[in-house]
Formats: C-alpha cells, structure tokens, sequence
C-alpha cells in the first residue's frame, strides 16, 4: 500500500508535556520521497492561481515554505518571532494557553494588491496563523489560502481561519492532543 504523508509523521506521546501527542514533521522533512510529496499536495488546491508571495511561519513553515515557493516561483517571506528581523517591523500579538505571544514582519514585506499563501506544519487554535493574516492584510496583501500539513480538528483552528474567510488547506488530521 502507497504512503501518505501521514504516514510520514511520527508521534511523540508525552512532549512537551504530559498527556500531549506531538505530531513531529521531522521525520517527512528527512524523507525526501515524504516531503517531495508533501509540498506537491500544498500546492496541489491552488493549481492555476497566481501568488506573488508565499510567507511561513516560524519555524518549520520556514521549510515548507521555502519549498513551496521555490516551486511557485515566487518570493518567500519569513514571520518570525518578536526580536528576530533586523529591519523595520511591524507586529501582531496573539493568545497562548498562558498569556501572549508576539510575531512580526518587516515593514516593507509585502505591497498592497499582492496574493499570499500562507504556509506552515501545524494547524493547532489557528493563532499564530491569524496573527500572521492580519500582519499580511495591514501591509494591504490579499491572503489567498492557509496550507497546513497537519491540522488539530479538535482545538478549532481552522473553524477560526474559516471565520475569518480564509481558504483552509490541510493534507491530514489528527484527533485528539
């Protein structure tokens, strides 16, 4: 029987915390088989659209977006934690299960009028991703779509991106934490 990419992924119990699953992605990244076919289903939903960008999320849609772009042909933005960037920034706040967390963008990343997918490995509440959307939107950039490797139904990531009436792309789930 074929691989999926969820197959790829290999499940830590216990980290970082008791009664966590953590979905680890390094080992699809270290198959090239896995990941060659990770990045072919990101972009398999956006076949025929044009993106200017494409921005990831720190850190690991840092890879896939890089991968994705490069297949794009298009440039790639990085939205890094607070403190990382070394020009002029702006910034969004957003919500952690105890307290806050900040991500920036440099001020000049993206234009107004510009389509943007936005990349990154795991769908969870949908905060960091939204926090990344609005970054994009208040530079005027349309965000197109939201790819995901992995999404956690179960903690409403992408019922809150959907929300927002963001196109939601995941290439498998996991239930539960």
């Amino acid at each position: 029987m074929a691989k999926t990419v969820k197959d790829y992924i290999r499940t830590i119990p216990d980290f970082p915390h008791e009664g966590i699953l953590f979905r680890d992605v390094t080992t699809l990244f270290a198959d090239a088989r896995g990941f060659r076919m990770a990045i072919d289903q990101l972009l398999h939903p956006y076949a025929g659209l044009r993106f200017d960008a494409v921005a990831g999320l720190e850190a690991r849609g840092f890879i896939l977006g890089g991968a994705v772009a490069h297949q794009l042909s298009t440039g790639f933005v990085p939205i890094r934690k607070k403190g990382k960037l070394p020009g002029k920034t702006i910034e969004q706040s957003y919500a952690l299960e105890y307290g806050e967390a900040v991500v920036e963008v440099h001020d000049d990343a993206f234009f107004p009028g510009q389509k943007v997918l936005l990349v990154d490995d795991l769908l969870a509440t949908g905060g960091t991703a939204e926090a990344g959307i609005k970054l994009i939107e208040r530079l005027g950039a349309e965000v197109v779509g939201c790819a995901f490797v992995v999404d956690l139904p179960d903690l409403g990531g992408r019922k809150r991106l959907e929300a927002m009436g963001m196109d939601v792309h995941a290439l498998c789930a996991f239930e539960g934490l």
